[in-house]
């Protein structure tokens, strides 16, 4: 049984993520024939072509892709697993991101275990929705983002997973009326799609009453007793109310929830910070099994 290396597999992330073998020895620090020894080694190992050539660029294999997913896996654990053990403070700035439906509930645990291991480390946090943060993690404006994961959107580590719920004024009826007004993000958000095609699926009548991707003013407006909306267990807010079946609200999807990083050179405070990410998410538990309540 062969052993893959950890320093052949990072040169070949850096390859497929850059389409070159000039551009990857750049990011790798190697010469150019030294990153195609690592490769023809690598291909050895695995005994399967893993690229072909179009043109100028490098192109995967069938076989090449599927060692890319495991590659990524296996450079970013062993990455993890010595940034946990390294008792050097690192310095520098790391730039997150994630929707603020989702900073309320976790970033006090994220910053709190991540400031205790790097205090001198400076944290850029952007509350953004999550086609925003994707895209900027492409274009490396930031380091790391928790995100709503959703399959066509691409790939993500996938750190938590929650109920979707219906929410509703605990000291109002809005609920109750006929068209339900609702408060929801934008038209390409996905929990707003999620709600208005479980309550067609089940001819309940309803008009998009507030929009916003700030989740403190939906939340205004269910406060408010104006608006009905959804949110994931962790963004329910005291005064808000979880409406079921009972209700004539029909069940939501899970919401799994991800996380991306930038591609390109190694990132050793990105990796802390993205560990304390999946320790912190973690640390919260599983979501409890939220009964509906009893109208006040």
């Amino acid at each position: 049984m062969h052993l893959l290396d950890i320093d052949q597999l990072r040169t070949f992330v850096a390859i497929a993520d850059t389409g070159s073998f000039t551009r990857a020895a750049e990011i790798v620090h190697k010469t150019q024939s030294a990153v195609s020894m690592q490769m023809k080694r690598l291909e050895d190992r695995v005994g399967k072509p893993i690229f072909e050539r179009d043109g100028r660029l490098s192109k995967l294999t069938d076989e090449g892709e599927r060692l890319l997913d495991y590659a990524r896996r296996i450079v970013r654990l062993n990455a993890e697993c010595m940034a946990s053990f390294n008792d050097n403070e690192l310095t520098g700035r790391v730039r997150l991101g994630l929707p603020d439906d989702y900073a309320d509930r976790y970033l006090p645990e994220i910053l709190a275990r991540f400031s205790r291991s790097n205090p001198k480390a400076e944290v850029t946090v952007m509350c953004e929705p999550t086609p925003n943060l994707i895209e900027r993690v492409q274009h490396g404006d930031l380091d790391l983002a928790i995100i709503t994961h959703v399959d066509r959107r691409g790939p993500s580590e996938i750190v938590r997973i929650e109920q979707l719920l219906w929410v509703t004024s605990a000291r109002h009826g809005v609920h109750e009326e006929t068209p339900i007004p609702l408060a929801l993000g934008r038209p390409s958000c996905d929990w707003r799609h999620s709600a208005t095609e479980v309550l067609e699926s089940a001819d309940r009548p309803f008009r998009i009453a507030y929009v916003s991707w700030h989740s403190t003013a939906v939340g205004a407006a269910v406060l408010a007793g104006l608006a009905v909306s959804v949110l994931p267990e962790s963004a329910v807010r005291p005064g808000m109310r979880i409406l079921g079946p009972s209700d004539g609200f029909p069940a939501l999807p899970s919401c799994k929830i991800g996380l991306i990083r930038a591609r390109g050179e190694e990132n050793p405070l990105a990796d802390a910070l993205g560990f304390h990410i999946k320790q912190s998410l973690d640390n919260l538990g599983s979501t409890r099994n939220v009964q509906p309540l009893a109208a006040e």
